[in-house]
C-alpha cells in the first residue's frame, strides 16, 4: 500500500467485515471503525476536521464513558444538588449499558440503543446529561465530535398539569389550616417561591418591618449528609418578594410554633436560624413536605398537587389578574420574561379574543370590496 501523507488518512475493510479508517498526524496515529465504508469515511472526515481546527488529534486513550462522566461531574461548576442528580440518573439508567464503552468506540448506535430501553421522559434526561458530557469531551480533546449530535433525540413533552381552581385553593387553605406545614404551603402559594428557596429562608431574611423576604439561596443536602445553602443559578434568583397580609400572618404563626418547639426540645434543639424546621430545629427534607402535601390533599378530597404546583398556581393567578409578565417574572426569579412567557403563555387571559378583535379591524374593508365585486355592485 502506498505511503500516505500526514492528515490524508486511509480506509480499508477488515476481515471481520468492518471498515477501518486511520489517520496520522505529527507522529500520532488514530484509528476509527464503522459498520460500513460510509460510516468509516464520515469518522475519518471528523478526525481531519479536528486536525484542521485545533492542529491536533483527539486523545481519548482508553478512557470510558464512565471515566468521562466521573471526571466531568467532579470538576464541573455545577451545584452539588445538580451533580448528585446527574450522577444518580447516569448510574441508574446508563452506566451498566454505556459506562464501560471506550470513548474512542462510542457510536450513535450505542446511544440510540440505550434510549430505546428507556421511557421517553427518562431518555430525555439521559440525553441531556450525555450531550453535555460529550461536549466537555470535545472541549478537552478527548473526542473529535459529540456523538449525541448524530442520534435521534428523544421526543418528550411533559403534559401540562392541571392546577387547582380558586374554589379548590380556598378549600385547601381552609381545611389544612391546622396542619404543622400549613404556613409553608401558604407561603408557597402566596409568593411563588420554589420549595428549596422556601426551605432555605432564615428569620434574618425577613425585612421591611416583616412585609418582605429576601430570597438568596436553595437548601439541599449533599451526599455526605451535610446541609448547605447554594446560590441561585442566575442573578435574577436573588430577589426581594413582598408578602401579602395572609403570608405575614402565616410567618407569625410559624414563629410562635417554632418558639414552642424550641422550648419543648430544650438541649436537643438544633439552631440553624431557619424559618421552616422539624420538631428539633433540623432542616426539612423536600420529600417530607411533598409527601405530607399529597396526604393532606387526599384527606381533603382534593386533586393531588406538588409544592411546585403551588408556584405554578401563584404565577397563573397573577397573570389572570392582569399583572404584567415582567413583574411576574421578577417575582418568580426567572432569568428573563421570555422564560415566563414560555411557561405561562397558556395562562394569558383572552389572548385569542384579542387576536380576533385585532384581525377584525383589518379585514372588513377587504371583505366588503370583494363582496361588492362578486355581486356586481358598482361603487359611486
Amino acid at each position: 500500500m502506498a505511503r500516505r501523507n500526514n492528515g490524508e488518512g486511509t480506509v480499508v475493510q477488515r476481515k471481520d467485515g468492518r471498515w477501518q479508517a486511520s489517520i496520522r498526524h505529527l507522529g500520532a496515529r488514530r484509528t476509527v471503525y464503522g459498520k460500513t465504508e460510509r460510516e468509516a469515511r464520515a469518522k475519518l472526515r471528523e478526525l481531519q476536521r479536528q486536525i484542521d481546527t485545533t492542529g491536533a488529534l483527539p486523545a481519548p486513550g482508553r478512557r470510558t464513558v464512565s471515566d468521562l462522566i466521573d471526571a466531568w461531574l467532579t470538576s464541573a461548576p455545577l451545584k452539588p444538588s445538580t451533580v448528585a442528580q446527574y450522577r444518580q440518573i447516569f448510574d441508574v439508567y446508563a452506566r451498566a449499558r454505556l459506562g464501560s464503552v471506550q470513548l474512542a468506540r462510542v457510536a450513535p448506535g450505542h446511544i440510540q440503543a440505550l434510549y430505546a430501553t428507556l421511557t421517553p421522559s427518562v431518555a430525555d434526561k439521559v440525553h441531556r446529561i450525555l450531550h453535555r458530557a460529550f461536549a466537555v469531551a470535545v472541549l478537552w480533546r478527548w473526542l473529535p465530535d459529540n456523538p449525541c449530535d448524530r442520534v435521534l433525540r428523544p421526543t418528550y413533552k411533559p403534559a401540562r398539569k392541571e392546577l387547582w381552581s380558586r374554589a379548590e385553593l380556598d378549600a385547601f387553605l381552609t381545611g389544612a389550616a391546622e396542619h404543622w406545614l400549613y404556613p409553608l404551603w401558604l407561603l408557597l402559594a402566596a409568593t411563588g417561591l420554589r420549595l428549596g428557596e422556601a426551605l432555605a429562608l432564615r428569620w434574618s431574611d425577613v425585612g421591611l418591618g416583616g412585609v418582605a423576604l429576601t430570597v438568596a439561596g436553595t437548601l439541599h443536602r449533599s451526599g455526605g449528609g451535610r446541609w448547605t445553602i447554594s446560590s441561585p443559578k442566575t442573578a435574577a434568583g436573588v430577589r426581594t418578594v413582598i408578602l401579602p397580609p395572609v403570608a405575614i400572618e402565616a410567618l407569625a404563626v410559624q414563629r410562635d410554633r417554632q418558639d414552642a418547639q424550641r422550648d419543648t426540645a430544650g438541649h436537643a434543639w438544633q439552631e440553624h436560624g431557619l424559618i421552616f424546621t422539624g420538631e428539633t430545629g433540623q432542616p426539612l427534607y423536600a420529600s417530607t413536605v411533598q409527601h405530607a402535601l399529597k396526604r393532606e390533599c387526599a384527606r381533603l378530597g382534593l386533586p393531588p398537587v406538588t409544592p411546585h404546583s403551588l408556584r405554578h398556581l401563584h404565577a397563573s393567578l397573577l397573570i389572570h389578574s392582569g399583572v404584567p409578565i415582567t413583574a411576574v417574572s421578577a417575582r418568580l426569579g426567572h432569568s428573563t420574561p421570555q422564560v415566563t412567557m414560555t411557561l405561562y403563555a397558556h395562562a394569558l387571559p383572552g389572548q385569542d379574543t384579542l387576536a380576533a378583535q385585532a384581525i377584525a379591524v383589518a379585514l372588513p374593508a377587504t371583505v366588503e370590496s370583494r363582496s361588492e365585486v362578486g355581486l356586481g355592485v358598482e361603487r359611486e
